[in-house]
């Protein structure tokens, strides 16, 4: 049976909108749960390969930063010299953030796809209305989210020793005011537009061109959101590594990196003390940890998708 015939026999109800698009009259807290469940997959399956990104990329001239040369080596020297548990400090603000941060992320593309027309024709590819409702997504979502990052960033770092979270939020906000939680906001934007635009874009192509029939398939969510994961964060890593200097710019003791404010001057700083190599600090465990994580993120998202569908076709 070719693909054609295949997509012939479909029941109507899934001939109509399969389980990629739900029904109209699907409850948009359908969208909530799967998006919940896939942020927080995807944020603590890889967490330490994240915990070990921000440590590559801290900007310091104190002789006594740790350098790490590699992930291999990063990994063997913080379990031997801070244990193991280390890798996962602060992983407690990313299930607290990402769960809701998530939801509304997902619920928020769905509904702008479906405004911009990428829901219009479900047999062909639509990577720009994919894009751009990921970029939409994302201004919302990382209002709710950039807090909970600032958190799990400080509690990463090597003898920045908070009690919990809690804790760690506390001290943010006696020591440096509220505006501490979104000096990187709108550099977490300027990041994450491009890099959910490029993500969701690439994927809704892959995904396509995997699986032309719409069909539930495991396999080609993991292996497009893999590779749409992979392309989005090695082109945005140098924006990545200016968000880390503003974030955790709180723990530096000099004077020049606890005063940056922007972007722009954490670019300035991030060339004038390591060049060009500075702002690909971290692309290898950013790389390794945002491929399997957008995998998972889709293919959890995915299989809620169809999970939902199933009970809905088992209704009607």
């Amino acid at each position: 049976m070719n693909m054609v015939e295949q997509k012939n026999t479909l029941p109507q109800h899934e001939a109509e909108h399969g389980y990629e698009e739900l029904p109209e009259t699907s409850p948009l807290t359908m969208h909530l749960i799967a998006g919940a469940a896939a942020g927080i997959m995807e944020h603590t399956v890889m967490y330490p390969f994240d915990n070990i990104k921000t440590r590559m990329q801290i900007v310091s001239s104190s002789s006594s930063q740790t350098m790490y040369t590699s992930v291999t080596h990063a990994f063997r020297l913080i379990s031997t010299t801070e244990g193991a548990r280390s890798l996962w400090r602060g992983v407690m603000s990313v299930v607290l953030g990402a769960g809701p941060a998530h939801a509304i992320y997902f619920a928020a593309y769905e509904q702008a796809k479906k405004m911009l027309g990428g829901t219009s024709d479900p047999s062909h590819l639509h990577p720009l209305a994919a894009g751009a409702a990921g970029g939409i997504a994302t201004i919302i979502s990382d209002a709710l989210l950039n807090p909970f990052d600032v958190v799990k960033q400080r509690m990463q770092i090597s003898g920045a020793y908070y009690k919990n979270i809690v804790n760690c939020a506390v001290k943010i906000l006696q020591r440096e005011g509220p505006r501490a939680f979104y000096v990187s906001y709108p550099t977490t934007l300027t990041m994450n537009i491009p890099f959910q635009s490029i993500q969701f874009g690439s994927y809704e192509v892959f995904r396509k061109t995997l699986n032309p029939s719409g069909q539930y398939s495991p396999l080609t969510h993991v292996v497009s959101g893999g590779i749409a994961g992979a392309i989005a964060s090695a082109i945005t890593t140098p924006i990545d590594c200016a968000k880390t200097l503003l974030q955790t710019r709180g723990l530096s003791t000099e004077k020049e990196i606890r005063s940056a404010n922007s972007m722009v001057t954490a670019f300035r700083i991030i060339y004038r003390r390591q060049g060009i190599a500075g702002f690909f600090r971290g692309v290898a465990p950013r790389t390794i940890a945002n491929m399997p994580a957008t995998a998972i993120s889709w293919t959890t998202y995915e299989y809620f998708k169809w999970q939902i569908s199933q009970g809905n076709e088992a209704v009607n």
